[in-house]
């Protein structure tokens, strides 16, 4: 919806970990040289943690384009999956062929293929994201993957990654075993507040904005402020902003949007009240229900997407006087 207002060529704070947007903090950089050494020198097991938004998966991904082309990746992302359920799912990623019956079946053919690889100087890797989620056996029953190994490298290097809490999981008791194997151990914080003001930089430049200053000092504190440094609430506030910013013509995000964009977000209890508003508009101004699908299709409400699922999907469409009108009105009802 403010993508010509603000020259942008595509959205700049998409929820999607897309490694093109990445910012390198000086941590997040640490993490990544880490991971690449680990999974280039075969050291096994690593463990890369983060709160929740702090960018692990898009660090993920980024570690991914710098392997080398020979590189096989198993990315298994549903934690709640039982062992033969990741299993399947390496299988899979790997392009090991199915139709074993049984789990020694499916074991002795994911060997064969590491060695194979191995054979040919190729490396394999295994990436477990939202590690934390996963149980004691489950976690047990990963370590043994490990045993696959030759007098002199390890076959398979296994990258576990997940919340703060992954770390006291792997104190526990029964695994001990996997704890010793781990080679690696690297940490993501949040970011600070000039780590924050480049973050929101490097997106907009990603985005092709031809200023990079859209949002002030105040606004970048406020945000910061709010968002605890997590790059994914912090890409959240900065979308609502920018909605909000052009609701208003405002070529700069100051403090002000900024709060206006925290009290929608924080104000669940009046968001279907506030859309029932906002459809009425739109309906009388499209002229009446009979049209009121039309109006959606071209203006991708946002409203309506934080009603459905607390994020703005807006859709980046041409806007005319007319829809940059609703727009304003929209705002309007939208912090009555």
């Amino acid at each position: 919806m403010y993508l010509s207002f603000y020259g942008l060529k595509e959205k700049p704070f998409n929820a999607t970990p897309d490694p093109r947007f990445i910012y390198m903090s000086p941590a997040h950089r640490e993490a990544l040289a880490q991971l690449v050494y680990a999974t280039r020198e075969r050291k096994g097991f690593s463990v890369l943690t983060g709160r929740i938004g702090t960018g692990k998966t898009t660090l993920l991904h980024a570690l991914r384009q710098r392997l080398d082309g020979q590189t096989a990746v198993a990315f298994v992302v549903n934690s709640s999956l039982d062992f033969d359920g990741i299993l399947e799912c390496i299988l899979d990623d790997f392009g090991i062929a199915k139709g074993m019956e049984s789990r020694s079946q499916r074991l002795l053919a994911l060997k064969s293929f590491l060695l194979e690889r191995e054979r040919m100087g190729q490396a394999t890797i295994l990436m477990l994201d939202e590690a934390h989620n996963l149980d004691p056996q489950t976690l047990e029953q990963i370590r043994l993957l490990s045993n696959f190994e030759t007098p002199n490298t390890k076959l398979l290097q296994i990258v576990l990654v997940g919340q703060p809490e992954l770390r006291a999981v792997l104190q526990s008791p029964t695994l001990q075993q996997l704890k010793q194997r781990i080679e690696l151990r690297c940490q993501i914080p949040p970011l600070a507040r000039d780590e924050a003001r480049e973050y929101i930089r490097t997106r907009l430049r990603v985005a092709g904005a031809p200023d990079l200053g859209v949002f002030t000092d105040a606004a970048v504190e406020r945000i910061t402020e709010y968002s605890e440094g997590i790059p994914r609430l912090i890409s959240l506030v900065c979308d609502h902003s920018l909605l909000f910013g052009y609701a208003d013509q405002k070529r700069r995000i100051d403090r002000p949007t900024v709060n206006q964009a925290i009290d929608y977000l924080e104000d669940d209890a009046t968001a279907p009240r506030r859309l029932g508003r906002v459809r009425d508009a739109i309906a009388r101004r499209f002229g009446g229900a009979g049209r009121w699908s039309v109006a959606v299709a071209r203006v991708a409400l946002w409203s309506v997407a934080v009603a459905l699922s607390g994020l703005v999907a807006a859709l980046a469409l041409r806007l005319d006087t007319g829809v940059l009108a609703l727009a304003q009105s929209m705002h309007h009802l939208a912090t009555r």
